[in-house]
């Protein structure tokens, strides 16, 4: 199983080498070690226990917003402007929401793995500053 992995990796390598990746993953340890620590991030998406978004003051400033809200706040008028809105705007303007919830959930995803991401190189890195000061692990 493990050399079926290793094929898998190698194959991937060479595929992005050939399309112009950086030359640095020709040295296969400096592939790996970027590869573990971008499933060590995808892992920690997945788990959905991430700092970075934690730091945000609203929680809710991380992610997008996929539903559309159809409101109005004119007392006298607003029944009348939100039925508009629901039976004739929406209806005519259905596929372009259905297109935009579609990047939405894209983007949220791609955002999330970034996110992973940074927090993943921002742990490594204070780990390695704590090597180079000599302390210890704990």
């Amino acid at each position: 199983m493990r050399e079926i992995g290793d094929d898998v990796r190698r194959a991937r390598q060479k595929r992005l080498l050939a399309r112009g990746a950086s030359s640095e993953y020709q040295d296969l340890a400096v592939y790996e070690r970027v590869e573990r620590a971008l499933n060590r991030a995808l892992a920690a998406r997945e788990s959905g226990v991430l700092l970075l978004p934690e730091l945000f003051e609203d929680a809710a400033d991380v992610r997008l917003t996929e539903q559309l809200r159809v409101t109005s706040h004119r007392p006298l008028l607003g029944p009348l402007i939100v039925f508009v809105k629901r039976r004739i705007i929406l209806p005519l303007t259905r596929t372009l929401f259905e297109y935009c919830q579609d990047n939405f959930r894209r983007q949220q995803q791609v955002n999330e793995v970034l996110m992973a991401c940074i927090e993943e190189l921002a742990l490594e890195n204070a780990l390695l500053e704590k090597q180079a000061r000599g302390e210890t692990r704990g």
